[in-house]
């Protein structure tokens, strides 16, 4: 009977001592259990070892820091050393083969995995002892460098498989590692979530893979034995009755590959000696390299998972990206479908304001009209910026402006609102002028939501504070108010798009949710920040702008205050033209009653037809037009004698900038965006023709 040869265990848990001897009992061979490095490094010192387990994770002195030490010893330094952890990444992995590590196995440990790994330095040991015992003679010499030759091939092959994670690679390795070295064939079967993948590799048809689509192309007796071999969990020998059939191989072997998570496919091996794989150091051999191999597969595996989930997130995430953007899409489009039928309305309340109509009752039913239009307008003019921001088309025209003229200007844009509360509205402004490099109406727009924002969520009779400072090159501007607060929770969402604090079922609040989420990112395209402080609902709140502000501004020339347009001269002829017939009839009755002649027609072609007789001083467009779009109704009437000197004005939903470029290169005079107030339209006429009164007029025009 054999010698037992010594078996060093390091682990720092008793538990898990108790658990290696159970496991490693069967193998009959001396078990030395140690609970830490210090010990196991005067073991090392006192005896032999055919092999150590060494856990990696242990306080004061780690398995990595032990393992190196036992390699400084001359003793112990090519000692095969087997790694026990729980996890094990590349760097870890790395720097333990650097040392010379033999294998990793990971916790929790697979019984019959650790015996057949133990079991082959074992008889590797023993294969090195009787070649120490013989060393004179050539038999001797011969077992040794076998020993050293087989202990150097498993880790070259644990290195190849380790290094890569796709799986057809890493089977395309092993196979190559087998063939010609271990066996004449190899066959692997493999299960992947999609099927079984079988490749074979043959050493007397050279190194290439090939694939086998089924099992039908084998010799019936290793089909036999690889299907024993997967259901038994156990090596199969099988001996072919006519070797000549299969690539003349006569002897076989099935090994089932398998991994702390089951078995994960087979591989047979074939020789054309009859007497191949006999040996225990054979089948050792091959069962070590097995085993490495699973891991690497199961590596593989698990990574091609995550790629697969991976790949499956990338396309939520296009998905959700793609809805986002038809969202922002439907918004630009929804905002500019509801200018549409606001323009009429608007034209009509002017028209009865007009005619100032004698019963209280119809003057109190159009303001309460005019009101709600003007708040309906707001709402989509929110939209639309909100849309604007989230898709990056909104550019700022930048310049040198000064902080107190845009605080004064939001100022007055919410006083009516402020004042109709009864709230007490006091602004305090830095001593010193200060300038910022920003865009005047958005900056205006971002102060006056915020104002508008504290006047309507402070009771009537509230206080409102607005506060502007300068320090360090950089202006604050502060609005605070003793409202109803905001929630802890609602806190940190408050900038969020369409977040609200909660509502009673009248909803008298009113508003989207959208206008904080448009300060935010205005403040932001000006390389600023906002803030928001609340002690709770009840409490009041506090918003906070911090901008960069400028040092020093170069001085331009004055700007000359504009003047008042000055009365309306009537008499002009109006060509309006708009597909949706109550805007154009609208508009077409304001501009009478300020004594113009006024003609309205529903698309470009009858545009066109009407120009050539009418003969109109004024042409006011509408661009959405069907068939032809006012772009290119305004290029055609600019071609006939009629018309090309007149004045055309642009009447759309489309307010975007790239719109007023796109009307300004199409030859309009002005650009106004739905709904807009008709005086406006009747000011901008009156000052056109006061500013060119010595301009020729054509002679379609005298006419």
């Amino acid at each position: 009977m054999e010698e037992k040869v010594n078996i060093l265990v390091v682990d720092d848990l008793p538990d898990k001592l108790l658990a290696y001897r159970a496991v490693l009992d069967e193998l009959e061979q001396n078990l030395v259990m140690v609970a830490s490095g210090t010990e196991a490094l005067k073991e090392v010192l006192q005896r032999d070892f055919a092999v150590i387990l060494l856990d990696v994770n242990m306080p004061d002195m780690d398995g990595i820091e032990t393992a190196e030490l036992i390699r400084s010893y001359k003793k112990t330094a090519h000692t095969p050393i087997i790694f026990v952890t729980a996890y094990a990444d590349e760097m870890q992995t790395a720097r333990g083969y650097r040392l010379g590590a033999v294998d990793y196995i990971l916790s929790p440990i697979v019984p019959e995995i650790l015996r057949s790994k133990v079991r082959v330095f074992v008889e590797l040991f023993r294969m090195q002892s009787r070649a120490q015992a013989l060393a004179k003679s050539e038999a001797a010499r011969a077992v040794a460098e076998e020993a050293t030759r087989r202990s150097d091939f498993l880790l070259r092959a644990g290195r190849a498989l380790s290094e890569s994670l796709d799986l057809e690679e890493s089977m395309g390795r092993l196979l190559h590692i087998v063939v010609p070295e271990l066996a004449d064939l190899a066959l692997l079967r493999i299960a992947v979530d999609d099927g079984d993948v079988m490749l074979a590799c043959g050493g007397a048809r050279g190194d290439a893979i090939r694939a086998l689509d089924s099992l039908d192309a084998l010799p019936a007796a290793l089909t036999q034995a690889m299907r024993q071999a997967v259901e038994e969990g156990l090596p199969v020998a099988v001996r072919l009755a006519h070797p000549a059939a299969f690539e003349g191989i006569a002897a076989a072997r099935a090994i089932p590959v398998q991994s702390g998570n089951g078995t994960l496919g087979v591989l047979a091996v074939g020789a054309l000696r009859p007497d191949a794989f006999h040996s225990r150091a054979d089948q050792a051999t091959l069962g070590e390299l097995v085993s490495r191999a699973a891991m690497a597969f199961e590596n593989a595996k698990l990574f091609r998972s995550l790629k697969r989930e991976m790949e499956k997130t990338r396309a939520a995430e296009e998905k959700l990206l793609d809805a986002n953007r038809r969202k922002d899409e439907f918004l630009a489009m929804l905002s500019h479908e509801l200018r549409n039928p606001l323009a009429p309305i608007r034209n009509a309340v002017e028209v009865v304001r007009r005619l100032q109509p004698a019963d209280p009752r119809l003057a109190w039913a159009r303001d309460v009209v005019d009101r709600q239009v003007t708040h309906l307008a707001g709402l989509v003019d929110e939209l639309l910026d909100v849309s604007r921001i989230t898709q990056g088309k909104i550019t700022l025209k930048r310049e040198p402006i000064e902080l107190a003229k845009v605080v004064a200007h939001s100022v007055e844009t919410v006083r009516a609102f402020v004042d109709a509360r009864g709230h007490q509205l006091s602004v305090a402004l830095p001593p010193v002028t200060v300038w910022v490099a920003g865009d005047f109406g958005r900056l205006a727009q971002v102060i006056a939501n915020l104002l508008n924002n504290a006047a309507k969520y402070t009771p009537e009779g509230g206080r409102i504070e607005l506060a502007a400072t300068v320090s360090q090159g950089q202006a604050t501007i502060s609005v605070r108010d003793n409202g109803i607060g905001i929630d802890r929770e609602l806190l940190p969402r408050v900038f969020d798009l369409f977040t609200q604090g909660s509502r009673t079922l009248d909803r008298s609040l009113g508003g989207l949710g959208i206008g904080l989420t448009v300060v935010q990112r205005i403040v932001e395209l000006h390389q600023g920040r906002v803030e928001v402080t609340s002690d709770g609902a009840g409490r009041g709140s506090e918003f906070t702008v911090h901008l960069p502000c400028m040092t020093e501004v170069p001085v331009g020339a004055p700007v000359a205050e504009a003047r008042p347009a000055g009365p309306a001269l009537a008499g002009r002829r109006v060509l309006v033209v708009d597909d949706n017939a109550d805007a154009a009839e609208t508009i077409a009755v304001f501009l009478r009653m300020e004594g113009h002649e006024v003609k309205s027609v529903g698309d470009g072609y009858e545009a066109i037809a009407s120009a050539q007789v009418f003969a109109p001083h004024v042409i006011i467009l509408d661009i959405g037009l069907p068939g032809m779009d006012g772009y290119q109704v305004a290029r055609r009437l600019r071609e006939a004698p009629q018309s090309d000197e007149a004045m055309y004005i642009a009447l759309t939903g489309y307010g975007q900038k790239e719109d007023m470029a796109q009307a300004a290169a199409a030859g309009f005079h002005h650009h106004f965006v739905k709904p807009t107030d008709p005086r406006a339209i009747q000011q901008a006429i009156a000052q056109f023709f006061e500013e060119r009164p010595g301009k020729p007029v054509s002679a379609a025009l005298r006419a």
